[in-house]
């Protein structure tokens, strides 16, 4: 096998990765996509002296930009120098796991042996791209599945990383099979027994999944919600038009769907364009206009995305993502803000906590503060945004309904959106803006995302993306109604309340976590037996 076969090899499996991609590919396919990185890996292992130290890196960089290539290349729609960045930043980790992978195994195990050790650090390093200031979980393999929820229902158990963990075991099953099947290298020429092995792997999610999806019923505790698509431009309208027609656009439509039953209106992310000072709500004119569309119908419950902005008085210390008036020695946070709004005229708010990297968040602000001038603009504000410490659930007092309210980049987050559960939250509202990636995958990924979270959570979701998609999603992840893209759009449907904890929302990613040990142990057992023999670290 020559390089360019192992270059072969790595586009191979970039490119079975990106077909299995939702919302258009088939998920099956990610079950092998690793088989042509394996069998490139497992060369160079076997092959040292003919490859240079950072070769298994070099070889399969390729494959793994490809793939991040063909699912994320839509980045480019909202910032050109992101998405490069982006595509290649990604593809640069998934190279350097994959190095540490193929170091651990050759020197913990040998040759032709440790190939459990893959899940464990792919997982460690999904679990850390969740968790640091450039989060990027946008490719976490559990994702591969947002189209099949009824492939995956056991999320509600293990969440995504138990899908990324079925994945990549799959893949090493099956690539076992092949190298005793058709080789007979390793295995002793009984290749039937691993291919046992693997069916049962394969086909016992699938039943056990079917079997949760077959028997979950919905406890019947309906609201009646009305989702309003404004379906505005981003990039020529939303930020451009009189604040007032925007909040005329969102809600004036709503108004032929509102009944005496109507419990919720849900509008999306920014709906309200003008900026919103937080001691003075009175003062903004698209807050008197849904507080007097409240008072025509007091028995519906307003969700709406704003900006907001909380000035630091005497005597207030500010937030370390405070940013200073130019003109004065006065500071001030920015917010991506939802509002709850009801008859009894209280504003209530949730501030966005998990912040789009780059766009809304600089990264590691204690050292690189003096960069925030220089943050992508895709919103009227720049630097980093200032976020909530709680998972705020909003209580209505009619009745006592518990609901949370998410912010766009945070639906990806399956651990995060636990919390809000654990938090007392009976239903999930999703607001969105989702129009900078224009009529491209983007959009369909994000929104595939949202089914997931009602599996691990059984939640029902109401979804609003100023743009598309909207919908309802029930909590065995089924999409009871969505409205296309690019379209004004109104959906008005009942979904069903909850207060059933799964193990799931108990217990967070505890799968990630225990990888995550595993693999710090492994790594430090492999660099402690290269150091024994010098020359080869």
């Amino acid at each position: 096998m020559n390089k360019k076969h192992l270059l072969l090899l790595s586009m191979l499996g970039g490119l079975l990765l990106a077909l299995a991609w939702p919302r258009d590919g088939f998920p099956g396919l990610a079950l092998v996509g690793f088989i042509p990185f394996l069998f490139l890996e497992d060369h160079i292992s076997r092959n040292r002296k003919d490859f240079h130290r950072f070769a298994t890196l070099v070889y399969s960089f390729p494959g793994f930009l490809l793939w991040n290539g063909l699912t994320t290349w839509w980045i480019w729609n909202s910032t050109e120098i992101g998405a490069v960045l982006a595509l290649l930043a990604n593809s640069f980790f998934m190279a350097v796991v994959f190095s540490l992978y193929s170091y651990a195994k050759r020197f913990v195990y040998g040759k032709g042996h440790g190939y459990f050790i893959l899940p464990l650090f792919w997982m460690s390093f999904e679990y850390w791209h969740f968790n640091w200031d450039m989060s990027w979980p946008w490719l976490t393999l559990g994702n591969v599945f947002a189209s099949y929820p009824e492939w995956v229902q056991w999320y509600e158990y293990t969440g995504v990383f138990g899908g990324t963990f079925w994945v990549l075991v799959m893949n090493v099953l099956f690539y076992r099979f092949i190298m005793i099947g058709c080789r007979q290298v390793e295995g002793k020429g009984r290749p039937w027994l691993l291919g046992i092995i693997s069916l049962l792997l394969l086909i016992g999610p699938l039943w056990v999944s079917q079997y949760l999806y077959d028997r979950y019923k919905e406890s019947s505790q309906p609201v009646e919600v009305i989702i309003s698509q404004a379906n505005l431009d981003p990039y020529t309208e939303q930020y451009e038009l009189p604040p007032i027609e925007v909040i005329e656009m969102n809600l004036d439509p709503v108004k032929t769907f509102v009944d005496d039953k109507t419990d919720f209106v849900i509008c999306p992310e920014s709906s309200i364009q003008e900026w919103i000072w937080e001691h003075n709500y009175e003062a903004s004119p698209s807050l008197r206009y849904i507080n007097n569309f409240l008072r025509e119908y007091p028995q519906v419950t307003v969700i709406i995305g704003a900006s907001t902005f909380k000035e630091y008085f005497d005597g207030e210390t500010p937030s370390y993502t405070a940013r200073k008036f130019k003109d004065a020695d006065v500071y001030y946070d920015a917010y991506n803000t939802v509002f709850y709004l009801d008859s009894t005229g209280e504003y209530r708010t949730y501030h966005k906590s998990k912040l789009t990297p780059a766009v809304e968040k600089m990264p590691f602000p204690k050292y690189l503060k003096f960069l925030e001038n220089f943050a992508i603009d895709l919103g009227g504000t720049v630097g980093s945004l200032g976020t909530d410490d709680i998972r705020k659930v909003f209580i209505r007092p009619a009745d006592s309904m518990k609901v949370a309210a998410i912010i766009c980049y945070e639906s990806i987050y399956g651990e995060f959106i636990s919390r809000f559960v654990r938090n007392g939250a009976e239903m999930i509202f999703i607001v969105t803006n989702d129009g900078w990636w224009g009529n491209t995958a983007g959009h369909r990924q994000h929104f595939s995302y949202a089914r997931l979270r009602a599996v691990e959570t059984r939640r029902s979701i109401a979804r609003s993306a100023n743009t598309g998609i909207s919908a309802f999603i029930d909590q065995r992840g089924d999409v009871l109604q969505e409205s296309p893209y690019w379209e004004p759009a109104v959906l008005k449907g009942k979904i069903n309340a909850s207060d059933r904890m799964t193990y799931y929302v108990l217990h967070g990613d505890y799968l990630a976590r225990i990888a995550a040990f595993v693999s710090v142990l492994l790594l430090l057992i492999a660099v402690s037996l290269a150091l024994r023999k010098p020359g080869r670290l």
